[in-house]
């Protein structure tokens, strides 16, 4: 029997995740699931990234101890509003075998269809991380060109941003720098960055 985590997010507090933990309790009912844990994000918008949703952080640290085989939410944009954030946290479920049910989408990635989705995510995850390799070139070459001595710089925001994801994601510092091609210097730095700061801005 395959084993299922529900995740459910409202953007309000006026709404209510009733209507969607229902639904997805009868899909796993038809289609012989057992549901293993119910994670809930209410009254919390899409865009806000996993650190801010304690609902996604939690579903996300049990895909990486392999708790179940496979997540089912209502839609796509339940897990995220944002590019960035979706393919990391699809990225995160593929590098664990873990599967998605997309209710709305009707997407099922242990299907063959399914499978070819998370191939084609990894098409477009590697995009992402040359866009992110040539602002950073680009920006470089642009210092160069001033005449600006390049020593210790501040990261990119769209670089630190996803160092971010990825380290929240328990990622490690060979393994970030692998994925986005910058060094593992650049890094450290944002590990370093974060671990100063106070908890509730991480």
């Amino acid at each position: 029997m395959k084993r299922v985590a529900l995740y459910i997010r409202v953007s309000t507090s006026k709404q209510d995740t009733e209507n969607q933990r229902r639904e997805l309790e009868a899909v796993a009912d038809r289609s012989g699931w057992k549901i293993v844990k119910v994670y809930e994000d209410a009254g919390i918008s899409g865009a806000k990234g996993r650190d801010q949703r304690p609902g996604l952080d939690a579903m996300m640290k049990a895909v990486n101890a392999k708790e179940f085989d496979m997540v089912a939410t209502w839609s796509v944009d339940r897990l995220g509003r944002s590019l960035t954030d979706l393919l990391g946290i699809l990225q995160g479920l593929h590098e664990k075998g873990v599967g998605l049910f997309l209710h709305q989408q009707g997407l099922d990635t242990t299907t063959s269809a399914g499978k070819a989705m998370f191939q084609m995510l990894g098409v477009f995850a590697e995009f992402e991380r040359g866009i992110i390799r040539e602002r950073v070139n680009a920006g470089l070459a642009r210092a160069r060109a001033k005449g600006t001595k390049l020593g210790r710089r501040r990261v990119e925001p769209a670089v630190e941003a996803r160092i971010r994801e990825l380290k929240a994601a328990g990622d490690g510092i060979l393994k970030i720098g692998r994925k986005l091609g910058i060094g593992t210097s650049v890094v450290q730095r944002v590990f370093k960055q974060v671990a100063s700061e106070p908890a509730n801005f991480r």
